[in-house]
């Protein structure tokens, strides 16, 4: 049986989906094993996979278009392809918010911080990558880092102090260190290290 899926890409986006050339799209085809079909009037992105395809190949390319489509560059999608541990994952901000856009411009602009300041350190400290585009906000990271940049996610958006929430997350990457330290000197030949 063949593989159908469809994303709606906000039209603005389709252009770095489709990539110079088609290049990006193309990669993307390739490397999953798919056919894409993009209408460039609805947005509506049909992703194919024919039934010999992989179907895990098949749901990475979507995860991959749906990271683009709320605004990952590609290069940063493609670390979904790179590595089986990470995943994306989408919050929705109206869950937070209701319906008021006052609200959610309010919690977006808690997430970014002026300049991009909060992102970024929600980034360096969690070790996952964030993009907040339109009502969510969206996360590539390991299993450990989602569930910690969700939460962080969660206690700005209720209304948290940044202070409080930096120190969470430098809480959690501090037990995580001494948990791998505790490893390494029960089983020192079968752990490596690595700096996040």
């Amino acid at each position: 049986m063949s593989f159908q899926h469809t994303v709606k890409i906000p039209k603005e986006r389709i252009g770095v989906l489709i990539g110079k050339s088609g290049k990006v799209k193309q990669q993307i085809e390739e490397r999953c094993g798919v056919k894409i079909e993009i209408d460039s009037e609805t947005g509506d992105t049909m992703i194919i996979g024919n039934s010999s395809a992989d179907r895990l190949e098949a749901f990475r390319a979507v995860e991959v278009i749906t990271a683009i489509s709320r605004g990952f560059s590609p290069q940063r999608a493609y670390l979904l392809f790179e590595d089986e541990e990470l995943i994306f994952q989408q919050i929705d901000l109206h869950d937070y918010t209701g319906k008021s856009p006052n609200a959610l411009e309010r919690i977006k602009g808690r997430i970014i911080g002026e300049g991009g300041k909060a992102r970024r350190m929600i980034e360096e400290l969690s070790g996952s990558y964030v993009s907040v585009y339109g009502h969510t906000v969206c996360l590539i990271g390991n299993f450990r880092e989602i569930k910690l940049t969700t939460e962080a996610i969660a206690m700005l958006a209720k209304g948290s102090m940044h202070k409080t929430v930096y120190n969470m997350l430098q809480g959690a990457k501090r037990k995580d260190k001494l948990d791998k330290m505790r490893l390494w000197e029960e089983n020192p030949d079968e752990i490596t290290f690595s700096d996040s």
